[in-house]
């Protein structure tokens, strides 16, 4: 390429969605998509954590907006994507990722609101995405969507019954979505991370976060940045006949 031509990014073009955008895999999946080239409407509960996102992403010469709401929220999903076709004339992308721990337990032990709490939060909410964004990414010509899911989507973990179960249907539900769209040129899969260095895990002392780290063969927790690569890949061009895949980012862990 000759000097002075600018470099084409992979996403230059896209208008992409992310949930959970404030913090951790959300943010770091907003601003990687930013920096290579898309209009990002950055989502989230905690509009100072999602605004300190869109601030940075336009610092750094991206483009951004932000929108606080809660996913649980139908309408708010739905306002979330009309938001993105207002600003930025369409919806090509979106990752669906915003989550919480929930109630940790036995099931006799089990909260019933905190439970359908995690429900909403972790597994409808994704319905709800899902349902509105779809709409606007075919009347953009076709893209693709990335769901958090996570290895308690494949796996079991014996103390955290709602989180496993929600992550197990976001894989379901990805792969149903996948199969029903897989023509209309619209892709959609999920990333299966294990233990993340995020907010998520700010429940847990250092002890508890060196004993996850001891569970994933590298040794080690992933960071939101390695788990925002795959993401990238996923919804970029490079992935384009993959489509209602699980995408394991979890250092081993699930091959043990």
């Amino acid at each position: 390429m000759s000097e002075g031509r600018d470099v084409m990014k992979q996403l230059d073009g896209k208008v992409a969605l992310v949930t959970g955008a404030g913090s951790g895999i959300g943010r770091a999946t907003a601003m990687l998509l930013a920096a290579e080239g898309a209009a990002v409407v950055a989502t989230d509960i905690n509009a100072d954590a999602v605004g300190t996102t869109v601030d940075e992403i336009r610092a750094s010469g991206g483009r951004a907006v932000a929108f606080t709401g809660d996913v649980a929220s139908p309408d708010d999903v739905r306002a979330s994507v009309e938001l993105a076709v207002a600003t930025f004339g369409g919806l090509h992308l979106a990752v669906n990722n915003a989550g919480i721990v929930g109630p940790l337990g036995r099931p006799e032990d089990i909260d019933i609101d905190a439970y359908r709490r995690v429900i909403d939060v972790n597994l409808n909410s994704v319905f709800y995405g899902l349902k509105f964004e779809i709409p606007a990414i075919r009347a953009s010509g076709g893209g693709a969507i990335v769901n958090t899911s996570s290895v308690a989507g494949l796996a079991g973990l014996d103390n955290a019954l709602g989180y496993t179960t929600t992550k197990h249907g976001v894989v379901g539900m990805t792969k149903s979505a996948a199969l029903a769209y897989a023509s209309e040129g619209i892709r959609i899969n999920t990333v299966n991370p294990g233990y993340v260095d995020t907010p998520l895990l700010g429940y847990l002392d250092d002890a508890a976060m060196a004993e996850l780290a001891t569970q994933h063969p590298m040794g080690r927790l992933a960071t939101a940045d390695e788990v925002a690569q795959v993401i990238l890949f996923l919804l970029s061009g490079r992935s384009g006949f993959v489509t209602g895949a699980q995408y394991v980012v979890d250092g081993g862990y699930i091959a043990q």
